[in-house]
């Protein structure tokens, strides 16, 4: 492999904030972002901020009652540009950020605190319904049509005995037509569990032995390719989802980085097999996944199985001596970024060189 410069991480710009922060968004097709969390008193808190020549500047904000978990764009058109929010109470909220004194949409039906969200077909032209997925301390997991009223259209359950189950993360895939589209779940107890939202079954399962902090397909609106999992106790999975054996399964590998729980994995928008992961030390780090010369082998019975690749780590960085809770990448600008730790502050990021890869 041709021999390159490696990428820079470098922080453009950071702003301390006096709240919680737990999840931030670029919005789509702007120089803007959203970040929000909790402040002391218990109260939800989101603002807006924009990036220019004088740094990180708060345009605007507003308070609900109770503390904002996670929020996505990713099921609202680019026109409207409407931010979805889960927050402590179970709450599912929808808000026109040009007004703010309602939301749009809202329910109620999760029982605990909802801690993670997706979106999926807002900023896809012409495939599929536009969808919400939430996952919550309930067990419960939840897709949403916000077009419909306060009930869910698909809904999956902890099984008996599993009442007790908690899901950390959801994510939307598969969905590159109007038909077919599913939703992963990964859970406290290191079940990762794929759900065809087609046929309303669980068609692939998987325990990692160890909680399911974050996951994220490659691309969500293509044929399934990659899927990413991160867990609590330093380990990445990366798994071939493009060919399933039916004893061997998808084809994985693990790595181990970070020293302590990997809280976030986002791929680069503009190139799929590089991604970011961020860490309970702080850390960052930038990697690229190699694909093998042949990707699919037979067994003795002629029955197709995947190979997987390698993963390279192009750099990594420290930013905080807190856990970087939160990041995302900006769509509209090749190696833009922004993220949040626990030490209550924001910051840019540029990574260089991606353009190379």
């Amino acid at each position: 492999m041709e021999t390159f410069a490696k990428p820079q991480i470098i922080c453009h710009n950071e702003k301390t904030l006096d709240y919680a922060i737990h999840d931030v968004k670029w919005i789509p097709c702007s120089a803007k972002f959203v970040a929000v969390g909790g402040k002391s008193n218990g109260a939800g808190i989101a603002e807006i901020y924009s990036i220019s020549s004088d740094g990180v500047q708060k345009l605007d904000e507003f308070f609900r009652k109770d503390y904002f978990k996670c929020c996505t764009f990713d099921a609202s058109s680019l026109r409207n540009r409407h931010l979805a929010t889960g927050d402590f109470s179970g709450r599912l909220q929808v808000w026109d950020l040009e007004d703010t004194l309602l939301p749009v949409y809202q329910t109620s039906v999760h029982t605990a605190v909802i801690n993670s969200i997706d979106g999926v077909a807002g900023q896809s032209a012409n495939c599929g319904a536009p969808e919400i997925v939430t996952g919550s301390r309930d067990g419960c997991v939840m897709v949403w049509d916000v077009r419909q009223k306060d009930v869910p259209v698909a809904k999956f359950t902890p099984l008996e005995g599993q009442a007790g189950r908690d899901c950390w993360c959801v994510v939307f895939g598969n969905s590159y037509n109007n038909e077919e589209r599913i939703v992963v779940a990964g859970y406290d107890n290191g079940d990762v569990k794929m759900f065809d939202l087609k046929t309303m079954s669980v068609r692939w399962s998987k325990c990692l032995k160890n909680g399911v902090v974050n996951l994220q397909f490659d691309r969500k609106d293509i044929p399934m390719n990659k899927l990413l999992v991160t867990t609590l106790e330093s380990k990445i999975f990366c798994f071939d989802v493009r060919t399933e054996h039916p004893k061997k399964g998808f084809a994985h590998l693990t790595e181990k980085a970070h020293d302590s729980t990997i809280w976030q994995v986002k791929h680069l928008p503009q190139n799929r097999e590089i991604f970011m992961t961020t860490g309970g030390s702080g850390s960052l780090c930038l990697w690229k996944y190699n694909y093998p010369a042949k990707r699919v082998e037979e067994d003795s019975d002629g029955i197709p199985y995947g190979v997987i690749g390698e993963l390279q780590q192009l750099q990594n960085a420290v930013l905080s001596n807190q856990p970087i809770t939160a990041f995302d990448w900006c769509v509209d600008k090749l190696g833009l970024s922004v993220c949040s730790a626990y030490d209550q502050t924001l910051r840019v990021l540029i990574t260089t060189k991606l353009n190379l890869y």
